[in-house]
């Protein structure tokens, strides 16, 4: 099938929306020039309503089809929010905004969303209803889960859900998915360790907490090699470590903090008890104390078996068998999409982005490319869920 030939007579008016977000950038909940943006653009499209400030900023639009004889919803989401990062792409729709770009493509995600919005409320060739999920703070703030809260699903309930994220290295075209645990939880812990200060030429005569924290940082990669079967995937990184003022006093406590990312929630439980043990014990080993605050904030991303397949097909009907792979790599990098899809079953799919720089990077762009290949995509989602009934 290809990209939808109605997208050619629109594809200038969508890049030019994408390239506005894209110099716009807002972070996580702050999006009121970017939700307001969605928001007109899906009511110049002919939507049947929109709803705003869904988890404070989201937005939700709905699109009923010419029939609705299934009773059936599907809901299909995109993200809005940018990074703090400074940009160094030179593109002429660079970010006006220093130090924030849409350096993961929520730009591209929200405008082939859009896309899908003017395509579906145009035809109509549906039966039942779609929901359009426009969702803030994807970059560590949790919107999904404060959508859901402030009643995503109970307002608007979905029987499937679907996301895309834009994939750099696959080529613009292809389309990559897999069903089970495809990107990891985040969770964020900070442990402090808290001893008696001191003088630094006398340690006898306090309790030094910089050996329990080097003995601790240690200990704590030993819970994956040593604690859990070598086949599951699990990844703990201390990332910063803060104490001390003085290179001749002996600090009274020290700071670590740190990410922990795992591909199922039984290795999740594992670290996080052993890294309590640890905390606790390597500590009292030393005559120190210790104390661990363990946060977890996204959960395992789980595409559900039949709707992976489902999105496979759709994408498949678009791109043409053999440049739509059932093998996606897992990775450890976090998707808080997953919270919905512990709400309802659903799966995301990753669509290429070609040769550009990676996610998160101060030199990566959406490539413009993939717009018409994402909204084809929507559409033949739709259609193949939702089929007109005779």
């Amino acid at each position: 099938m290809a990209v939808e030939n109605w997208i050619s007579q629109r594809i200038d008016e969508l890049v030019e929306f994408r390239h506005d977000l894209h110099r716009n950038p807002e972070l996580l909940y702050d999006l009121p020039r970017t939700a307001a943006q969605v928001a007109a653009a899906l009511r110049a499209a002919g939507v049947d309503e929109v709803h705003e400030g869904l988890g404070k900023t989201g937005i939700v639009a709905e699109i009923r089809g010419r029939t609705n004889i299934s009773g059936r919803t599907i809901g299909l989401r995109s993200d809005m929010d940018a990074l703090p990062i400074l940009e160094a792409t030179g593109k002429q729709w660079a970010s006006q905004t220093p130090g924030k770009m849409h350096a993961c493509g929520h730009d591209g995600h929200a405008t082939m969303l859009l896309g899908a919005a003017i395509g579906l409320a145009e035809t109509r060739n549906f039966d039942g209803t779609v929901v359009l999920i426009f969702q803030p703070a994807e970059e560590g703030g949790a919107g999904a889960r404060a959508m859901i809260e402030d009643g995503l699903f109970k307002r608007f309930p979905c029987d499937e859900v679907y996301g895309m994220h834009n994939r750099p290295g696959l080529p613009v075209g292809e389309f990559t998915i897999a069903q089970g645990p495809i990107m990891g939880s985040v969770d964020i812990f900070e442990i402090e360790i808290e001893g008696v200060g001191g003088h630094a030429a006398q340690p006898d005569r306090a309790i030094d907490p910089m050996p329990v924290m080097a003995a601790l940082i240690q200990a704590l990669q030993t819970i994956h090699s040593r604690n859990m079967d070598p086949i599951e995937g699990a990844v703990i990184s201390v990332t910063t470590v803060h104490g001390g003022d003085a290179h001749n006093v002996i600090p009274t406590s020290v700071r670590l903090t740190g990410t922990v990312r795992t591909l199922r929630e039984s290795v999740r439980d594992l670290i996080e008890t052993r890294m309590g043990q640890m905390v606790e014990g390597i500590a009292l080993a030393f005559n120190a104390k210790g104390r661990l605050d363990y946060n977890r904030h996204y959960p395992v991303t789980v595409n559900h078996a039949a709707h992976t397949e489902y999105a496979a097909q759709a994408a498949e009907s678009v791109a043409g068998v053999g440049r739509v792979s059932r093998d996606m790599p897992q990775t450890m990098g976090g998707e808080d999409f997953s919270f919905m899809l512990n709400e309802v079953p659903g799966a995301m799919i990753n669509i290429g982005n070609g040769d550009s720089a990676n996610l998160h990077n101060p030199g990566y762009d959406f490539d413009d490319d993939v717009i018409a290949w994402g909204v084809s995509y929507w559409g033949a989602l739709v259609r193949s869920r939702l089929p007109l009934q005779a």
